[in-house]
């Protein structure tokens, strides 16, 4: 290979099953390896740092970060600070705080074989945030501990003390001593908070990835009757781009104005009711949030099911980055993702969340431009060009919330595919590259007006040459006639039972590295039949 690197796209959990199958590959063919990692997770422990100090999703970051850490039993500190950055206070609020203290105060049981120069230089970013925590505190705010990450706070405290989310996430590899040819690369550089919205195919919005991913309450205002010229309630558009905040506002007080005359029961009337009644509340609190900020993005999603299965009511069609105020926004990815897929001969879309953990990397500007090797004007080259050789699909050996049979249709791996190829056609739009342009308002009406931009089915190699896959009870259906004639391999091999799941299959790592290599080495194409001894392929689904 003349480029020497493995940029594997993925979110938090799920893709750390795989860390030592991309990292064995990765020793194997002498490559440096690069995690890129979305910041938009607003639940969990990391909704309260949200709330209170504003900043990007760093929980799957810090997941990753955690996960890369050596395991070697002779060197007990590295166990030791592992578990230290792994441990999760107590559920309970009061409890946590006091272990909190402990941990700060250097008297907590998981210091103990750690030394004495790493425990002083962890303790002096803890106490970084545990002063901010104090100076933040206020009659109607205070930090709740529950159930609070010790590595999600220190990398917190690290960005504040040095003002960088990067130099964050260097001093946790080095202490930890995560190997120097790995980099865990977040999507956004920022120390903002970054949010998505999904636009579903019924019409509904949903705002917030925790909203997206685990089942909630609707978060944004029913859709609201369109005045007509000549109604008591008609204004004149005042600008080009109507505020959300403008119109909620408008809307309460006509709802207050003409109380009497509205169904009480209606929908629409409870729903907004609930709403004005959670800004009341939200603006009597001070915390991270600008004021006027959406409710949905100010609350506390520290406990939620994860094994909650309600799916949602229809199809996501388009996932898109919003400001505080529901607000489209196009934000410009990290210039090291740029860097690291223009260094890449091979590009990994790994298993895990679909439309919350790859599609949020995959919209950023300009994306879709690099992994096809297309100039700064937007010209593709020909053939591969100067883009990245092999783009593999690591095909989930399950169904989630996010591509159940939501409508009554299960996604498939051409669907998976379209998502993907959507994503990156959407990045390299002339929107996308115009961070001026003026964004659309997000409200709960999802129309053409913003309706996502298509990939043609041609284009679909451009993004994705291969799919790796299951097959089994509970796996996506692979359509893989059709996507040969796309020009896109699909490579089948073994998996095993998921014993504590609910259905599907997971992936076996020596079958799942051997594939990798296989393609990655770029072998010839081989055919199912002669992958069968070295991939393991008829081992699953007959």
């Amino acid at each position: 290979m003349s480029k020497r690197h493995i940029v594997v796209f993925s979110g938090g959990s799920a893709a750390n099953n795989l860390v030592d199958v991309f990292g064995k590959v990765a020793e194997d063919k002498g490559c440096s390896l690069s995690y890129i990692i979305p910041i938009s997770d607003n639940g969990g422990s990391s909704s309260e740092l949200i709330r209170v100090f504003g900043g990007p999703g760093i929980g799957d970051v810090r997941s990753r970060l955690v996960r890369l850490i050596p395991e070697d039993p002779s060197i007990p500190e590295t166990t030791a600070i592992k578990t230290l950055f792994n441990h999760r206070l107590s559920h309970s609020p009061s409890l946590a705080r006091i272990e909190w203290l402990d941990i700060v105060e250097g008297r907590h049981l998981l210091w103990t074989s750690i030394s004495s120069e790493k425990r002083e230089l962890i303790r002096s970013f803890l106490n970084t945030i545990n002063l901010e925590i104090v100076k933040r505190l206020r009659p109607s705010s205070s930090f709740n501990f529950q159930s609070a990450s010790v590595g999600n706070l220190f990398l917190t405290g690290a960005r504040l003390f040095t003002g960088s989310f990067e130099s964050a996430i260097y001093m946790l590899g080095a202490i930890t001593g995560v190997p120097g040819n790995v980099n865990v690369i977040p999507a956004i550089n920022s120390n903002f908070s970054h949010h998505i919205s999904a636009g579903l195919r019924d019409g509904t919005t949903i705002t917030g990835q925790n909203s997206i991913s685990h089942p909630s309450a609707p978060s944004a205002p029913a859709p609201i009757p369109t005045p007509t010229p000549g109604s008591s309630s008609f204004t004149p558009a005042l600008s080009e781009e109507p505020s959300f905040l403008s119109s909620l506002s408008t809307s309460i007080s006509n709802l207050q104005r003409e109380e009497e005359e509205i169904d009480p029961i209606s929908p629409t009337t409870n729903h907004l009711r609930q709403l004005s009644k959670e800004l009341s509340e939200h603006e009597l609190i001070e915390d991270a949030n600008l004021p006027g900020s959406l409710p949905t993005l100010r609350k506390q999603y520290i406990s939620f099911a994860k094994t909650h299965t309600e799916d949602l009511p229809s199809r996501i069609e388009r996932i898109w980055y919003i400001n505080p105020y529901g607000q489209e926004i196009r934000p410009a990815p990290n210039p090291k993702v740029l860097s690291s897929i223009g260094e890449a001969s091979a590009v990994v879309y790994s298993i895990g969340s679909l439309y919350t953990s790859l599609i949020p990397c995959l919209i950023l500007r300009d994306v879709g431009k690099v992994l096809t090797g297309s100039s700064s004007s937007g010209l593709a080259t020909s053939g591969n060009g100067g883009g990245v050789k092999y783009k593999i699909l690591i095909l989930n050996g399950s169904l989630d919330r996010e591509t159940r049979a939501s409508g009554g249709v299960e996604f498939t791996a051409k669907d998976f595919i379209a998502a993907i190829a959507d994503a990156c056609v959407s990045s390299r739009s002339s929107l996308s590259s115009n961070p001026l342009t003026l964004p659309k308002t997000t409200t709960n009406s999802y129309t053409s007006s913003n309706s996502p931009i298509k990939a043609r089915e041609e284009e679909y190699k451009t993004y994705v040459t291969h799919v790796i896959h299951l097959q089994g009870h509970g796996t996506p259906l692979v359509e893989k006639e059709e996507l040969s004639k796309l020009g896109i391999e699909c490579v089948r091999i073994y998996g095993r039972k998921n014993e504590g799941g609910d259905g599907g299959l997971l992936y076996d790592g020596t079958a799942l590295g051997q594939a990798l290599d296989a393609i990655i080495g770029g072998s010839k194409r081989v055919s199912d039949r002669s992958r069968r001894n070295t991939l393991g392929i008829s081992g699953v689904g007959g």
